[in-house]
């Protein structure tokens, strides 16, 4: 990223930080141990586990990360139910807008902000991750649109505010949200040589560019990030490791290999999204910034 879109993108930050004003709040509401407890997923197609069929449509499941999550808290929150809101293909416009998935309030951000309203009191946990669909468009086969990414730089910040900023007035200032970066599929086409690993370092580099401008918008609003990037080892390109049918391959992609389908073949490959491990491993990397009722992380 050049010096002017980092200064470009920093200021847009500090501008939108200065709009922050404390949301109003209701009243506690007196505790209802009967009532169930809610788990929120908010986001786009890794928040409702997309996974492959045997013919390579993507499908919703109930491998994903929302669902390994649920699963682990569980026992210790016997009354908790998930509540998957997400949407696949979803953006940091649609979300906002509409236009992908149906939803009675007309957009997932809208849904999301009623469901919390209503159910305040009860809502234990949100996560959100939101703005791969933003990006993953500009790469095509062994070149990135720069002018692509550079449009998903200037619109994702104020979006991403807009969106945080009601969710945390709807869900009040005591209900965890917990978000996470992007692992980077792309590292792939490292397999394809030349021009391929070409693909695979630019990636790299510009997916490191956005999740850090992710972490600095989550930040205003004290929302924890769950380094999904480094639990993948998405920058590492200096440790080699050796996979079977694959001979030696820098760490990332062997990484991407094992917990994604990019490196299965077709139908079912290649395809972005994580596969049942893969989720687990992003669940392990939530479950471990999730705050805990003393206020420290886990």
């Amino acid at each position: 990223m050049s010096a002017r879109r980092v200064l470009t993108t920093l200021g847009l930050i500090l501008a939108l930080a200065a709009t922050l004003t404390p949301p109003v709040l209701a009243a506690p509401a007196r505790p209802n141990e009967g009532r169930a407890q809610y788990y929120v997923s908010l986001g786009d197609s890794l928040s409702v586990g997309i996974q492959p069929d045997a013919t390579g449509a993507s499908q919703p499941s109930d491998v994903g990360y929302a669902d390994q999550v649920y699963g682990a808290l569980l026992p210790a929150m016997p009354r908790l139910q998930l509540v998957k809101l997400g949407c696949s293909g979803e953006t940091t416009q649609t979300m906002i807008e509409g236009g992908i998935c149906a939803y009675e309030k007309g957009s997932q951000l809208d849904e999301a902000v009623a469901f919390l309203r209503t159910h305040r009191p009860f809502v234990k946990l949100v996560t959100i991750d939101i703005g791969a669909d933003d990006l993953l468009p500009c790469a095509g086969e062994t070149t990135v649109d720069l002018a692509c990414v550079q449009s998903a730089f200037d619109q994702v910040p104020g979006r991403l505010f807009q969106i945080l900023r009601a969710l945390r007035q709807a869900a009040g200032p005591d209900v965890p949200i917990v978000a996470i970066n992007y692992y980077n599929p792309l590292v792939a086409a490292w397999l394809q040589g030349g021009a391929g690993q070409e693909l695979a370092l630019q990636s790299a580099s510009l997916l490191g560019e956005f999740n850090a401008m992710l972490r600095a918008i989550y930040g205003l609003f004290s929302v924890p990030v769950g380094d999904v990037a480094a639990a993948f080892d998405s920058a590492d390109f200096s440790t080699i490791v050796v996979v079977p049918g694959l001979g030696p391959v820098p760490q990332n992609v062997a990484l991407v290999c094992g917990l994604t389908w990019m490196c299965v073949f077709p139908p079912q490959g290649p395809n972005v999204h994580p596969t049942a491990d893969g989720y687990g491993v992003i669940s392990e990397v939530i479950l471990g910034v999730l705050p805990q009722s003393d206020g420290k992380r886990r």
